[in-house]
């Protein structure tokens, strides 16, 4: 992986992303922003989570605290994958306890009709003007990665009205009325395109697509329902930037998330990655996928895994290091620092 021409963060994410060698692993994490930080739960105690999302110097501020604390090689944008819905009609809030509630539940035709994916930038244009911002404070040192969740997540937790451990509403509905369940995919398609394209506009480098979901679908239903409203999003940023998708718990269809386009796949962490990886084309990068409980662990025992991981993922150019899930709410600061500096001095 050496190169005897110094990367900035942006250059080694960038080269990552297209499997290209590297000096060493980039490191980011998904959830990085946020809810495990002590100068963002400051933040909180003044706003509310969705004020934050939707003021651009806030968004921004959020964005940044992670690179400041860590030095991340890249700084994903602090937003949420339920704008789109709220662009769309259906308002969402995140409850202190855990978890997502939706204003109401997708019941109908008459819910799904409502729904109106056009001029979705004059609701959420805040999260491309985040992004502006955080790259005038950001330069070009280091990427900027932009958002959204994927069609079958989002629907997901649209029918069931909120969070969801096994989605049986949405499932449900994907059996008995699969044109209605086709048309909410073709409308949080269309909104998503919309949005992720004035992200890339806006000055993101990366767009990553969390399927967070799939692996609540059988297998032989993912691809219709999930794998191929990814690549009709894939498809239409048509190479502008790199794109990610995380597909979770999707073991039985890797085939199927390569189908996608995605340049980058993100593997979770119940599964090995460099078992993974050998099933994957060559020219596809890998992102993972250390277990996120190690950041609940000793600073010593995360850093031991972490540096495992990139030992064995040594000899793949191609390798992003990340969490398998994202950061959790109660990680220790300690660990997360133990590991981003474990990884930011690989050889």
């Amino acid at each position: 992986m050496n190169d005897s021409t110094p990367m900035t963060h942006r250059e080694r994410f960038l080269r990552a992303c297209r499997c290209e060698a590297t000096d060493r692993p980039p490191i980011w994490m998904m959830r990085q922003a946020g809810r495990s930080l002590p100068e963002y739960r400051e933040l909180k105690q003044t706003r509310k989570f969705t004020e934050l999302v939707q003021d651009p110097a806030l968004a921004a501020e959020v964005t940044l605290q992670p690179i400041r604390r860590f030095g991340y090689d890249a700084a994903v944008i602090f937003s949420d994958i339920l704008v789109i819905a709220e662009a769309m009609g259906q308002k969402y809030e995140l409850l202190e306890q855990g978890g997502v509630k939706m204003d109401f539940q997708l019941n109908s035709r008459a819910d799904i009709d409502r729904l109106n994916p056009s001029n979705v930038l004059d609701h959420i244009g805040y999260t491309p003007e985040a992004i502006r911002v955080t790259r005038k404070e950001l330069g070009d040192e280091r990427a900027i990665i932009g958002f959204a969740g994927s069609p079958w997540t989002l629907a997901s937790f649209m029918v069931e009205g909120g969070s969801s451990r096994e989605n049986l509403r949405a499932r449900a509905m994907v059996y008995n009325e699969p044109r209605l369940f086709y048309t909410l995919l073709e409308k949080i398609t269309e909104a998503t395109i919309t949005y992720l394209k004035a992200q890339i506009e806006a000055g993101a480098d990366v767009i990553q697509i969390f399927d967070s979901q799939g692996g609540t679908l059988a297998p032989g239903l993912f691809w219709k329902i999930s794998g191929l409203w990814m690549q009709q999003i894939i498809d239409a940023i048509g190479g502008e930037v790199p794109t990610i998708v995380f597909a979770r718990n999707v073991h039985h269809n890797w085939k199927k998330a390569v189908q996608t386009g995605a340049n980058v796949l993100g593997i979770d962490w119940s599964i090995g990655l460099r078992q993974t990886a050998r099933t994957i084309p060559a020219d596809v990068a890998v992102q993972g996928n250390m277990d996120p409980a190690l950041l609940l662990a000793k600073p010593e025992v995360a850093a031991a895994e972490a540096a495992r991981i990139c030992e064995e993922m040594r000899r793949r150019n191609g390798f992003i290091f990340n969490l398998g899930h994202g950061v959790p709410p109660d990680a220790d600061i300690a660990a997360i620092l133990a590991v981003a500096q474990t990884v930011q001095n690989f050889e």
